[in-house]
């Protein structure tokens, strides 16, 4: 027996993710809403239609939510960036990994375009 999963159920986990209000660059991964504080470097706002936060939902047999490139983020805590996580205030929405790369308060760092994607199962 196959497995399956209608497109409509990933299509509204690839929604939900789109609806994060902050991009966050984190020195480890947090665990839940609460954890990201402890391990925040840097706190991208993402407001919908500015050309600066946008996501686009993509479908296919590789269904997937893709965000834009930040620039000039400000890094408000000095670390070794490890993490990036999303929210929307009050729900751990997704989180990834990136380049490991070491973070000084004060400064600035892009975060760049990157993905989430489901496949259909098999």
């Amino acid at each position: 027996m196959s497995k399956a999963i209608a497109d409509t159920v990933l299509d509204q986990a690839l929604a939900k993710i789109a609806t994060s209000t902050h991009q966050v660059v984190c020195s480890g991964q947090p665990a839940n809403f609460a954890g990201v504080a402890a391990v925040t470097l840097a706190d991208k706002p993402i407001v919908a239609g500015d050309g600066n936060g946008d996501w686009t939902i993509a479908a296919g047999s590789q269904r997937k939510v893709t965000t834009t490139q930040h620039t000039g983020v400000s890094i408000t805590a000095s670390g070794t960036a490890t993490h990036i996580a999303y929210h929307d205030g009050s729900t751990l929405l997704g989180v990834t990994t990136c380049t490991s790369i070491v973070l000084t308060s004060g400064g600035t760092v892009t975060i760049p375009a990157h993905k989430f994607e489901f496949a259909s199962p098999t």
